[in-house]
């Protein structure tokens, strides 16, 4: 059975990410900071979808994350496919000039440095499949060609740098495949009601580059099942 761990799992594109992929066979595991809220997802995927465990992990804490890798492996010993889509934005995000620098460590430490800290944790894992793939979820905003129009903008650097990490694990990663998806506005607690995205949507490409995707493709910045500038 193929595993993946997909962080930021227990609501939004994780949540749907992780239910789609269970329910192509995978043994999902559930990452969630918060463990009501991931068992809860874990449970209702499981009982609905295919097989999937709730692994407690907090992508900014390095303990949390060395903790978490040792519990996985303590139930698989493999991993074929790692979701980095924890991510967050933070109240009082709004002007670059004004933004303070807790602000600004706090969103990377979270959207950037989280998805190296994961990867770097469950490399040995990954390495023991046999076509081992990471998919980074960074966002639009984080373009450097039309990207930045002054909203989020700590969130926004955060996910271009995300999709630098991207480029570089992928070089020293040949066997890998590794990618970050942009997976448009969505309809999810961050993106709003407004936004003109379902979650179903917003995880195509991710569940696509999941499970379907050739090995050979790496190194990209994804919408849609196909590359787009960064």
């Amino acid at each position: 059975m193929q595993t993946v761990l997909v962080t930021g799992a227990n609501k939004g594109i994780g949540h749907e990410v992780a239910r789609q992929l269970a329910a192509k066979g995978f043994h999902v595991f559930v990452g969630a900071r918060n463990p009501k809220a991931g068992r809860k997802a874990a449970e209702e995927i499981a009982n609905k979808y295919g097989k999937a465990t709730f692994l407690e992990i907090d992508v900014a804490d390095n303990d949390s994350v060395a903790t978490a890798a040792r519990e996985f492996s303590n139930i698989e010993d493999h991993l074929d496919v790692l979701v980095n889509n924890a991510g967050i934005i933070v109240d009082g995000d709004d002007a670059i000039l004004e933004i303070s620098d807790e602000l600004f460590r706090n969103t990377l430490e979270t959207n950037t440095l989280g998805a190296l800290r994961i990867t770097r944790a469950f490399e040995s894992l990954l390495r023991k499949s046999k076509a081992p793939r990471v998919i980074n979820v960074s966002s639009g905003g984080g373009q450097l060609t039309g990207g930045a129009d002054g909203w989020a903008p700590a969130y926004c650097i955060s996910k271009t740098a995300l999709n630098g990490v991207t480029v570089q694990l992928a070089a020293v990663l040949p066997n890998f495949a590794v990618n970050s998806v942009c997976p448009g506005w969505v309809r999810t607690d961050m993106g709003g009601e407004n936004a003109t995205r379902s979650v179903e949507q917003g995880a195509d490409t991710i569940v696509w580059l999941a499970s379907e995707a050739s090995q050979d493709l790496t190194g990209k910045f994804m919408r849609d099942r196909k590359e787009i500038p960064w």
